[in-house]
């Protein structure tokens, strides 16, 4: 929605907007545009009536400033349908989709069409640190978007992808997210082929072959896929895949073969092998729109990541301190194994707020047992806004998932916020230590606070 209100105001349009809690990285961005963020929800904030109002998809019946609109009769669209109808439609549309690596994935690929002269608009759920923003508008023909599985809007309960009009869609896996919308993973499989069904022609699915459930949902589809499926992954039976993985030096190396012949040596800033497959499925997509192999290359190793993944916030006292959005027991797994992989030596501590309505959820219970397996030492957050929790289902138990960890010989603690993890840490650190901190939300700003602390210690 930020990123929405950027691009509006880039067509020249005035934009402001209302909620109730906005934090860094957006918070910095809508206010260095300029850009009116109301606190909290009031119909005076519809005086004077807007040309039309955005609803985004976390508001709900009920909200002040809905009601408001209804009972003026006001135009009201989607996030997802203005950014069809206004930025998309007549243009080619690179869909970045899965259930992790979109906002990499995408941050990726605007990177490398830039560097390979396509001019690209884009439209980011981060802020990607080569362009120091989540969205560009541009005159070109080009638009990469990510694409989100989540549902659109209060009246619009199917996935934002399904506007987005794609040319070529990256989908690079599929799990089990979003308990709060989707009831189970067969519900989360038909959401991905029906975007896959949006495919023309004269497009690309690109597939994620190491994932079962993309196998299982292009299988699914049989002969009613009218398009070219570009498979890619570590598996044999992948078209395009990666070998003779390097991470050793401060960039990761990698190789990469088409039809068992090889097709180029690529590095990158990125670690862990997830990254590598979404440099991948970038590199099929460049070459598809005619990018050049030299500048592809060029574009990934002067890649700088999007902000809060794997991000460094900061050193203090020899304690380096990482901000991650990992919330997913999935990414949350391979974030650490990336970062254990590069500070190999080095005691790794995960500090993890289960913030997302899924983590927040039992459904992941057993999953978050073995999801911190590469860390050395593990501290979980209270679950966010508890009292909420019991209204969707069971709450995860932390505490009997702070006891499955300790019987993994590591040691493991709770505590209820930001301020009672730092009080713990604090006589805990020690020169050499990564702390990384996971949450796809503030956390009570625990990375200043703890580099603070750090310093005046």
């Amino acid at each position: 929605m930020a990123a929405l209100a950027g691009m509006l105001q880039a067509r020249g349009h005035r934009v402001s907007g209302s909620d109730e809690n906005v934090y860094p990285p957006m918070s910095t961005m809508l206010a260095s545009l300029g850009i009116l963020v109301n606190q909290s929800y009031s119909a005076e904030h519809l005086e004077p009536g807007p040309d039309c109002i955005i609803v985004g998809n976390a508001i709900p019946r009920g909200n002040a400033e809905l009601e408001a609109t209804l009972n003026l009769k006001l135009l009201y669209r989607s996030q997802a349908e203005v950014v069809k109808e206004e930025f998309i439609r007549g243009r080619r549309s690179l869909v970045v989709a899965g259930t992790h690596g979109k906002t990499t994935t995408t941050s990726i690929a605007a990177w490398v069409l830039d560097q390979g002269g396509l001019d690209p608009s884009f439209l980011i759920g981060g802020v990607a640190q080569n362009f120091g923003v989540s969205f560009r508008v541009t005159p070109s023909d080009y638009f990469i978007i990510e694409g989100d599985e989540y549902d659109t809007a209060y009246f619009d309960k199917g996935p934002k992808f399904m506007h987005y009009l794609p040319e070529i869609a990256i989908v690079n896996n599929i799990e089990f997210d979003h308990a709060d919308i989707y009831n189970d993973l067969a519900a989360v499989k038909l959401a991905f082929r029906r975007l896959m069904n949006l495919v023309p022609p004269n497009g690309k699915l690109i597939a994620g072959w190491d994932s079962p459930n993309v196998r299982e949902v292009v299988a699914s589809m049989g002969r009613k896929l009218f398009t070219q499926v570009e498979t890619f992954g570590t598996s044999d039976d992948a078209k395009w895949r990666i070998s003779e993985t390097d991470f050793s030096g401060e960039m990761s190396a990698f190789t990469v073969t088409c039809e068992g012949k090889t097709w180029g040596r690529f590095q990158t800033p990125l670690i862990g092998d997830f990254n590598l497959l979404n440099c991948l499925a970038v590199i099929i997509a460049a070459d598809a729109w005619g990018v050049p192999r030299e500048t592809i290359g060029d574009a990934l190793r002067s890649f700088k990541n999007v902000r809060r993944r794997a991000e460094i916030r900061g050193e203090e006292r020899g304690v380096i301190v990482i901000d991650d959005f990992a919330h997913h027991p999935t990414a949350v797994r391979e974030t650490l194994r990336g970062l254990r992989t590069r500070y190999q030596s080095r005691r790794l501590i995960a500090v993890f707020e289960p913030r997302s309505w899924s983590s927040r959820l039992a459904v992941f219970q057993d999953e978050y047992t073995s999801a911190f397996q590469a860390a050395d030492y593990v501290v979980i957050a209270g679950v966010f806004d508890s009292r909420k929790v019991s209204e969707k289902g069971k709450s995860l138990d932390t505490n009997k998932l702070i006891d499955s960890i300790s019987q993994q010989s590591k040691p493991a603690f709770e505590f209820a916020d930001a301020d009672e993890i730092i009080a713990h840490l604090l006589p805990q650190l020690r020169v050499g230590d990564v702390v990384a901190v996971m949450s796809n939300g503030g956390f009570g700003g625990i990375h200043e606070k703890l580099l603070a602390a750090l310093k005046e210690q």
